[in-house]
């Protein structure tokens, strides 16, 4: 095979110039990375050594035009590795990581590049704001990539780049495989409590990993979680729950604890040569929180609440399990079990009264009419796409005047080949540097697959999940900047979840699912008296919710504020944070370190995890304005929130576009009474 017939190569004369997924071959992928990584070089040769004095043009959209290729190439590639991989493709995703990692350290060291960048800085420039701020962009991320070091210095972050690159892939397929090899092999009488989409969706997956009339429960969220909730037997919820909890913990091939150890140190060495005293300094610093104090005081400001509120809740759940005429303290393994009958007592309702009503295929409808109702978006859907799986389902975008926006992606079902989550991807960024490009978007979900004949029944948190995403997906279509390097959702980290969090709240709304949570059987729209108590049990285990939650976030933030790694065990560490914040012994992190893939699976959310409830400060804030006007769809508000949020990407501070849409800046008074902890 040569360079010419290699399709990933090639224009890609697809529909919508999607990848052209049903040419592309594993062996394709190697020779691709390293043809477009030479591309990209000679590229940035022509800029960094042209004699021309640097100008806006010559040199930032010069450097915005170049690498296509290889964005191209990394998108498709990346997105396979991630939702649908294979042992070929780890093997190619271990090569390439520190490839692209030296590739990148090159051009950002690139002495004579940073020179022509840094005198437009210095520069008066007559640039438009979009202009500047993108000038801002590159010269900040070239510093915080190492341009300003001298010697020994440049070589060790490069160094220490590379490394990062390979074991943050090392810990992703460890976690895979993890969560893809365990299983739980149930006979009919191990079967009691367990509503019947469950049994039939465990004995689906039974039938799928060859264990023919038995049933199955994974690591999948879909399966383990309403297997814990619903499992009258308490010695296989411990089971279960136990594999959960010790994902990349079991001091196997597969254990994380080095590799988080290695990492923890690599990062605290390249915040210190960056001149900063820990990589949580060094991270928050181009991020809306700039401080780590900042994001700790909002944690713990929620903390204390929802600790008090959780020990509330803990006292229901022993109360209930004393009625059944047990004796023990309810353990991690028997919270979401026991909370459900005692959510059953309080509001009469329980999950199995509710997944009827969520078809997946109603709740895609809710979302697209949701968009509708707010952004005037038509969605039109497509079938002569190419597709890396066939359960994936594709739709043209259309904006409110009926032009082409954009190209979503759903792919939406559990399996092994996908890493476990769910998230928002993209296979080609909008911008209007080259023309009118519109964006490729992909959300990626785990919801268990109903069986042949049979449609997908979401849990109510599986409804907010395929919400939350869409809302991501959103900010990816609904881009109109003229830069790449701004566009969508590539924005701070602490402000990216804002627009993914705040289109959540309609799902919850009356006026959604009175016309889209029908049930799969008779078509009935879910009753008034089920949704009122729906509505009812909105904050019901918030306490459990939130304490799960913040006891991740600041595990994340304590262990990047560390200095110093000798020694260091993950373990110890974690518990030493946990029992300095008090943590509930009932209650584990949501993501524990060694699983932990946000912040060690790469360095997407290290000593950031925070943001989630950062960004929930604002999407609380910004639900209010549409609330009092008494309209949930207000037009005015909506097309503020389009111009402001969704649509201008990282064209401006984050801070200044929140307070362009709302005249003010966020009040966490909304966050604490979305969650119920205000009265506390």
């Amino acid at each position: 095979m040569t360079n010419n017939n290699n399709p990933l190569l090639q224009t890609w004369d697809t529909p919508f110039g999607v990848p052209p997924f049903r040419d592309i071959e594993e062996d394709h992928f190697m020779p691709a990375f390293h043809a477009a990584m030479e591309l990209h070089c000679q590229e940035i040769a022509v800029i960094a050594d042209q004699q021309a004095a640097p100008t806006f043009e010559n040199t930032i959209e010069a450097l915005e035009k170049s690498g296509d290729t290889l964005s191209r190439v990394s998108a498709a590639f990346f997105n396979l590795s991630a939702a649908h991989t294979n042992e070929a493709l780890q093997d190619i995703q271990v090569q390439v990581s520190p490839l692209l990692s030296r590739h990148y350290s090159t051009i950002s060291l690139n002495a004579t590049l940073f020179a022509r960048i840094e005198a437009l800085t210095e520069a008066d420039l007559d640039l438009s704001a979009e202009q500047a701020r993108v000038l801002e962009r590159y010269h900040t991320g070239n510093i915080r990539a190492g341009a300003k070091l001298k010697g020994d210095d440049r070589d060790r972050i490069a160094a220490i780049s590379e490394r990062l690159a390979e074991i943050g892939t090392q810990f992703a397929q460890n976690m895979l495989a993890d969560e893809s090899d365990w299983e739980m092999v149930l006979e009919e009488g191990d079967l009691d409590g367990l509503p019947d989409f469950l049994r039939a969706q465990a004995a689906n997956e039974a039938m799928a990993r060859g264990h023919d009339g038995k049933f199955v429960i994974t690591l999948s969220r879909s399966s383990i979680e309403p297997f814990l909730m619903s499992s009258a037997r308490r010695d296989l919820r411990e089971r279960a729950f136990t594999a959960w909890a010790k994902r990349g913990d079991n001091d196997d091939a597969n254990d994380n604890k080095a590799v988080i150890a290695e990492t923890m140190a690599l990062r605290a060495e390249k915040a210190k040569l960056l001149g900063f005293a820990n990589f949580a300094d060094f991270r928050l610093d181009d991020q809306m929180a700039k401080e780590p104090a900042r994001a700790r005081d909002l944690l713990l400001q929620v903390w204390a609440p929802a600790k008090k509120i959780a020990a509330s809740e803990k006292k229901k759940l022993q109360d209930m399990a004393q009625d059944d005429g047990e004796n023990f303290d309810i353990a991690p393994w028997d919270w979401r079990y026991y909370a459900e009958k005692v959510r059953k007592a309080e509001f009469d309702i329980d999950a199995s009264d509710v997944k009827p009503y969520l078809q997946l295929d109603q709740m895609i409808d809710a979302a697209f009419d949701t968009a509708t109702k707010l952004f005037g978006l038509q969605f039109r859907s497509v079938d002569d796409v190419p597709t890396y799986h066939p359960d994936i389902q594709v739709w043209e975008v259309l904006d409110d005047k009926g032009d082409h926006l954009g190209l979503f992606m759903g792919d939406y079902f559990a399996r092994s080949s996908k890493r476990s989550g769910a998230w928002m991807t993209g296979f080609r960024e909008q911008e209007n540097l080259t023309g009118r490009v519109r964006p490729i978007v992909c959300n990626v979900c785990n919801f268990a697959k109903g069986a042949d004949g049979q449609p997908t029944l979401l849990s109510f948190d599986d409804a907010r999940t395929l919400f939350h995403e869409f809302g991501h997906a959103l900010h990816g279509l609904m881009s109109d900047v003229t830069y790449p390097t701004i566009s969508g959702t590539n924005v701070a980290r602490d402000y990216v979840e804002l627009p993914s969090q705040l289109f959540e709240h309609w799902l919850s709304e009356p006026q959604i699912l009175t016309q889209f949570a029908l049930h799969h059987e008779t078509g009935e729209p879910m009753p008034q008296d089920l949704l009122d108590r729906l509505q009812a049990a909105e904050n019901f285990n918030q306490g459990f919710t939130t304490v799960e939650f913040v006891a991740s976030a600041l595990v994340d933030m304590e262990l990047h504020l560390r200095d110093d790694f000798t020694d260091f065990d993950i373990g110890t560490a974690e518990q030493e944070i946990l029992a300095d914040i008090g943590m509930p012994a009932e209650i584990i992190m949501r993501h524990r370190s060694p699983h932990f893939g946000h912040i060690f699976a790469g360095d997407g959310y290290a000593a950031g995890y925070y943001s989630y409830m950062w960004s929930e400060v604002m999407d609380a804030d910004a639900f209010q304005a549409f609330e009092e006007t008494g309209d949930i769809f207000d037009k005015e508000i909506a097309t503020r929130l389009k111009t402001e949020i969704y649509s201008s990407g990282g064209r401006q501070d984050p801070a200044d576009a929140f307070r362009a849409f709302r005249g003010r800046d966020p009040k966490a008074e909304a966050l604490l009474r979305k969650r119920g902890l205000d009265a506390v």
